[in-house]
């Protein structure tokens, strides 16, 4: 189920994209913002900061700003882990299920225009 679009459709989907999350009220994610939220959306759980920082390469406190930034939208939501009380897990909510969601439906619409 490849799609079959040139470099340039590509870059057009990308800020198609772009253009419609940076115009949805509160929730103008930055490009780490948007990988974080979609390895915690796409990657089987349970998810810790210290997962995040290895996966993206980064530092955890980079990840942990990007996670308050996106808790405050309600993306996201972290909980004690009830095993290990010193761990913290980031969990997924309704919001930003819905969020993920509409990203995906929007990326697909705008796919399938791009081969019109």
């Amino acid at each position: 189920m490849g799609l079959d679009i040139k470099p340039g459709q590509a870059l057009r989907l990308l800020h198609r994209n772009a253009m419609v999350q940076s115009q949805h009220p509160g929730s103008d994610l930055t490009a780490r913002q948007t990988a974080i939220l979609l390895t915690i959306y796409l990657d089987p759980p349970p998810h810790t900061v210290r997962g995040l920082a290895q996966k993206l390469h980064v530092a955890k406190p980079v990840v942990t700003r990007a996670l308050d930034s996106m808790g405050r939208m309600n993306l996201l939501e972290r909980q004690r882990d009830p095993s290990d009380l010193r761990n913290v897990l980031i969990r997924r909510t309704v919001e930003g299920s819905l969020f993920v969601s509409e990203m995906a439906d929007r990326l697909v619409t705008e796919a399938e225009a791009l081969g019109r």
